[in-house]
């Protein structure tokens, strides 16, 4: 359980670095008058929020990957973090 756990935080280091760096480039293409949007990832993505920048569904899956740390390994708690992971690496290479 431990490993899972380090590499599931090995990743989020990984994507809050790209994160931050393309909520950068976000609120410049903002500024620019472009972004307009309402939000990252539809309704149905498996977060229970809505955010115009990365940092925040970052957030969401280190609670989560806490979370799993703190309580013990639930298997579709696991499923479901790892889902939201693969959609956030997913999105922010798409930024690059």
């Amino acid at each position: 359980m431990d490993s899972i756990i380090e590499q599931l935080n090995a990743n989020l280091k990984i994507v809050y670095r790209q994160a931050l760096d393309t909520d950068k480039k976000l609120d410049d293409l903002q500024q620019q008058g472009h972004g307009k949007f309402k939000a990252l990832f539809a309704k149905d993505a498996g977060f229970d929020f809505e955010a115009k920048r990365f940092k925040p569904y970052v957030l969401d899956v280190a609670a989560d990957v806490e979370s799993l740390s703190n309580d013990g390994l639930d298997e579709e708690k696991l499923k479901k973090t790892v889902i939201k992971l693969q959609q956030l690496l997913q999105l922010l290479a798409t930024f690059k």
